[in-house]
């Protein structure tokens, strides 16, 4: 039974909320601070928390549901987390405050800095960035700078994959370089040929490349070490998408395998919840010849105010920075929970993170790979692509699209659809190193009933959510024609 909307039992005289009398004058607000046209319900107390319950429960989220979302690690959340950071200690600082009467919070960014360092395998980590994507900008503009520092201004020329994030040549772009698509081979990873060819071809101007690893099909970059190579023989440096770095946890180093920049994702490696556009955190982690270009302030110890076995914390700017990329010091809250994390798990921990990564996500390819489709039959890292439903259930005009909507009809949350773009009909499919056995096959078994329900009547799958609280949509014109607030029927009114 549907339930009426809180402006349908709107009745003048009804109200929400009992306040005290006033203990002051009252004062009327401005006629400029009015407005007319805002009719916001009458309704009782009752009324209202029925109302925004109902909303709560319509909701989706990974403390309610399977999230295998490819490519942002919806995964669990510890709850100790959140508990640290709502320590009063770290939610009363303000960042105004001298650095005298706030060593804790400094220790904790000192230490978070020393465990991305050694996680990541370079020299040096600033926190500073907000999101993965600003981190990725970060340290696309300090590779820019460390060839003008040095007086190569002639280059301008950044390599991208063909199955890269959309974010990074929009960094590119952003930073006034020119972007040069690289290839994919047929086993999914970069073309080397291609690439000795197009670094011989911009020799003079190449920048650098920026490569994620294990890349968008959830493949690790077999030679990666060459692409460092050649890129590094021909005066480029390697910038890493960190982004799919939870398989590679306590296994293997960016930084050691040849990189000179990468940012973190601390809102999905390290466990913040970042759902509904934040707040993220996108550290930003370099190698010796790039840590004076890092953003800053970075936490540091400082000798001269330290004493015996008690350092002093201070901030500091990089020689060569490329300056502040956010307000004062980045997201301290997910700092916190990124460091509770990480102290935890401990490396054991944070090693099982990986395995158990690669582990849920080769366990749950294998369960589809005989029904749906697969581009690239190899082990897999943290993610899979699918090349959407069998061909005979595509020839029934039943896309990757039909089978998402029909995944919610089943309680599973739609895995990415439609990316990375070199596979066609595209399902990117990441279960966490954070999901059990018996979650898997369940979604498994929704997969392969929904190929099932295709061939015997694919119009299920055409109408599809038929139990979801909001049935189909229209999704282009929902892009183009945008209803952000309810309104009455024009026969209400």
């Amino acid at each position: 039974m549907s339930r009426p909307l809180i402006f349908e039992i709107s009745r003048p005289g009804r109200c929400a909320a009992s306040l005290p009398d006033l203990d002051v004058p009252r004062t009327e607000l401005p006629e400029e601070l009015l407005r007319d046209d805002l009719a916001l319900p009458e309704v009782s107390e009752g009324d209202l928390v029925r109302h925004y319950t109902h909303l709560s429960q319509m909701n989706y989220g990974v403390d309610t549901g399977f999230y295998p979302l490819g490519s942002c690690t919806m995964k669990h959340n510890p709850k100790i987390n959140e508990a640290m950071a709502r320590l009063p200690g770290f939610t009363n600082l303000h960042p105004y405050q001298d650095q005298e009467t706030v060593q804790g919070a400094l220790f904790l960014m000192h230490t978070l800095q020393a465990f991305l360092e050694e996680i990541g395998g370079f020299a040096t980590v600033s926190l500073q960035p907000a999101a993965g994507a600003q981190g990725e900008l970060a340290g696309v503009l300090m590779m820019r700078a460390y060839h003008q520092e040095r007086g190569d201004t002639a280059r301008n020329v950044m390599f991208v994959p063909d199955s890269a994030h959309g974010t990074n040549p929009a960094s590119t772009s952003m930073s006034g370089m020119e972007v040069v698509e690289i290839p994919s081979n047929q086993h999914g990873g970069v073309d080397l040929d291609a690439l000795t060819a197009a670094c011989q071809q911009h020799h003079e101007r190449l920048v650098g490349m920026m490569l994620t690893n294990p890349n968008t099909l959830g493949l690790f970059e077999r030679q990666v070490e060459e692409i460092c190579a050649v890129v590094h023989e021909h005066g480029g440096l390697m910038y890493g998408d960190g982004a799919n770095l939870n398989p590679l946890l306590g296994i293997a180093r960016p930084g050691d395998l040849g990189f000179d920049v990468l940012h973190y994702n601390l809102h999905k490696t390290f466990s913040t919840p970042h759902g509904g556009g934040g707040p993220g955190s996108g550290p930003v982690g370099a190698s010796p010849a790039l840590a004076d270009f890092l953003p800053g302030p970075i936490v540091k110890v400082d000798p001269d105010r330290s004493e015996e076995d008690l350092p002093f914390y201070a901030l500091w700017m990089p020689t060569h920075t490329i300056g502040r990329v956010k307000t004062f010091y980045g997201h301290f809250g997910v700092f916190v929970k990124a460091y509770t994390y990480i102290r935890m798990l401990g490396p054991e921990g944070l090693r099982r993170v990986g395995e158990y990564a690669v582990l849920n996500a080769n366990y749950l390819k294998e369960l589809l790979k005989g029904t749906y489709p697969l581009p690239h039959d190899r082990v897999c890292m943290h993610e899979f692509v699918l090349a959407g439903p069998p061909k005979d259930v595509q020839e029934a005009d039943v896309r990757t699209m039909d089978v998402a909507k029909r995944l919610m009809d089943y309680g599973f949350h739609p895995p990415t659809v439609y990316f990375p773009l070199i596979v066609d009909e595209a399902l990117m499919i990441e279960p966490t190193e954070t999901e059990n056995k018996e979650t898997l096959e369940a979604f498994a078994e929704a997969m392969l009933q929904i190929v099932a329900e295709a061939r015997d009547d694919p119009d299920i799958l055409h109408d599809a959510p038929l139990q979801a609280p909001v049935r189909r949509l229209d999704e282009v014109r929902a892009a183009r024609d945008l209803i952000l607030r309810w309104q009455p029927e024009e026969n209400e009114a």
